[in-house]
């Protein structure tokens, strides 16, 4: 980053922050926090990070004077961001049910990644239940679902050893009947599917910008700009991004997508549920010994390296590709209150255990990545439908947390939205009080779904570890009020609020010491970072952008000492040194983004927004 040098500019500087000491050691809110800074630090020169225009409007810029900023607007019945799951599940049914019917219909699907499954990531253990329905054929046609499952293996850990736990018939382990998948393999074939159905697949477009009819309803989205250095000012290449508009518009952006936060805002979708709360899971593929392979196995421990209060828990996974390939990693809950916990750290640490390290010994690394996942389940979940759209899959959060899986109620999603949007779109004589058709009947249909039972009947697992005993209790409430009532109990559990929300003050925390990686099992976070294949054109803005550049060393390091440098499985984040030697500053590392969301979830003042880089850019993931 090219960064002016940060010096204090006024003698008040000095009362200023003798006045805003006590802020800072507090475990003081956001807001007051920003309110207090603002009010007695506005003689203070804080160097500039963040240079996106969603943060310095381009209207008070009289570099962007002149430019042309007209945008080509194309039409489509249906427009679909997110080229995932749930996403292309929606397009094949749509188109399908077109044919089926020999009508006209126009389906457009924008993926941010360069390849459709490039920047898709999960486990992961398919259930192949909506896949059975949507294209019945799937065998037939080449899906790439080579591993049964054949064995299933359930540990609590300790730090040296495994207590077996039996997977008793009816517990949401059960993987009976499913397959160990790459879901990004998987993810691309679904894209061969649509294409052949013809929907039109645009990879390489990011929706920057959700477009709004006068009347309020949505009207579509806009792609982002490209051609904008880092210092926010247009290059002689700058092109403006394009409009595409709808009768109605599907989210299916994944967990924690940047438009669907501004939906939320806009429409109010989330008054009614609790807040989500997420996890980190952070993901290796690993090339091992073939006398150690054995197809089909699937591994799942809790426990160690995390304590009992630290919800989480990992996987190891041995695929059938023709290789003596395993999918391995580690999920962490971001309720966790100790600042200085890296899930990075704690995933290195994990592999090392007796009973996870012989697996990978004599066997080298191919692939890492990392992704946030929802797992606040039912009580989460906000309203799905507004005027001129509707959101599907990971975006509002269908995942099924104690069975660890989500792909099958994402493309169920999908295939609902599907069928009631085709329904309304294609009405003769349908009457909508909007100009963006409003299509409620979704909801009803997910709620009247499998759907909704299924993640009825868990909704109070993942709560439930919120008690003195943590992970111990969580698990004995799950085999009373799951194994033997099946989710029937008469209440609902809440969750803790915001993960932000959680952090403790450093002061009052114990630092963790973390060995250091041997480069055999454990490696650093910048080598992982390279089997990404993460690239970002360097000269633009960085998308990791802030409300307010003075948060991150004035609350952020003052009083958790700095935790997005740990809580980013990317290396993005780093304090460094002011050029002057008096303080630090806060350094984004835009291109070792992996578009994992983990930071605009977890920091505690709420002061990062992730928005989209340049379309293309972003992690390569290879089948992960």
């Amino acid at each position: 980053l090219s960064i002016p040098e940060g010096t204090v500019t006024c003698p008040l500087a000095h009362r200023c922050l003798r006045a805003l000491k006590t802020a800072q050691t507090e475990h003081v809110s956001p807001q007051l926090y920003t309110t207090l800074h603002r009010r007695a630090c506005s003689s203070v020169s804080t160097p500039r990070i963040t240079t996106h225009y969603t943060i310095h409007p381009r209207e008070k810029d009289p570099r962007w004077e002149g430019i042309e900023m007209e945008r080509f607007a194309d039409e489509a019945d249906v427009v679909i961001v997110g080229g995932g799951p749930a996403g292309l599940s929606a397009a094949i049914r749509l188109k399908q049910l077109a044919n089926e019917q020999e009508k006209e219909l126009r389906v457009c699907l924008v993926e941010k990644a360069s390849q459709i499954g490039a920047h898709t990531l999960s486990g992961a253990c398919l259930e192949p239940s909506s896949l059975n329905e949507l294209i019945p054929d799937w065998k037939e046609r080449g899906a790439p679902l080579n591993t049964p499952v054949t064995e299933d293996v359930f540990s609590i850990l300790t730090e040296k050893y495994r207590i077996p736990v039996p997977i008793l018939p009816g517990l949401p382990m059960v993987n009976h009947g499913n397959y160990i998948v790459r879901l990004g393999n998987f993810v691309r074939w679904l894209g061969e599917q649509a294409e052949e159905l013809g929907v039109e697949l645009y990879p390489g477009y990011a929706a920057s910008e959700v477009l709004f009819h006068e009347d309020g309803s949505v009207k579509g989205v806009a792609t982002n700009d490209v051609g904008i250095a880092k210092d926010g000012s247009p290059k002689d290449v700058f092109e403006r991004g394009m409009e595409l508009h709808a009768k109605v518009t599907i989210f299916g952006e994944g967990c924690h997508g940047h438009l669907a936060k501004q939906l939320y805002k806009h429409f109010n979708l989330r008054e009614n549920c609790e807040p989500q709360t997420y996890a980190i899971g952070l993901k290796e593929v690993w090339m091992i010994d073939e006398k150690k392979w054995r197809p089909g196995r699937v591994e799942h421990s809790v426990g160690w390296p995390l304590n009992r209060n630290t919800y989480g828990g990992s996987f190891l996974y041995h695929l059938n590709e023709g290789e003596p390939l395993v999918a391995l990693g580690l999920v962490v809950g971001l309720d966790y209150t100790n600042p200085y916990l890296s899930p990075f750290r704690e995933f290195q640490r994990w592999k090392h255990h007796p009973f996870v390290a012989p697996t990978l010994e004599g066997g080298h690394r191919i692939a890492y990545g990392a992704r946030a996942l929802n797992e606040g389940g039912l009580q989460s979940i906000p309203k799905l439908t507004f005027p001129g759209g509707l959101l599907i899959g990971c975006s509002p959060g269908f995942m099924n947390v104690p069975k660890i899986k989500g792909t099958h109620t994402a493309m169920k999603s999908g295939m609902l939205a599907a069928e009631t949007i085709f329904a309304k779109v294609t009405a003769e004589d349908v009457e909508s009080e909007t100009a963006g058709l409003h299509v409620p009947e979704y909801a009803e249909a997910l709620k009247s779904s499998w759907v909704w039972k299924e993640l009825h009947a868990v909704r109070n697992i993942r709560p439930s570890f919120h008690n003195y005993f943590g992970l111990y209790g969580g698990m004995i409430y799950t085999g009373i009020f799951y194994w033997i009532f099946r989710g029937k109990e008469p209440w609902t559990l809440k969750h803790c609020g915001l993960d932000a929300h959680q952090l403790k003050p450093a002061k009052d925390c114990t630092p963790i010491e973390y060995p250091k990686p041997d480069g055999k099992i454990s490696f650093d976070l910048l080598s992982s970072v390279a089997l990404s294949g993460t690239n970002h054109e360097g000269d633009q803005p960085p998308h990791l952008t802030l409300k307010d550049d003075s948060v991150p060393v004035n609350r952020n390091l003052a009083v958790f000492d700095g935790p997005e440098q740990r809580f980013c499985p990317a290396g993005v984040y780093e304090y460094v040194p002011l050029e002057s030697g008096d303080g630090m500053r806060l350094q984004i590392n835009a291109q070792n983004c992996v578009h994992c969301k983990t930071c605009d979830i977890k920091d505690p003042s709420q002061n990062i927004n992730w928005v989209v880089p340049e379309g293309g850019g972003g992690p390569a993931y290879n089948g992960m």
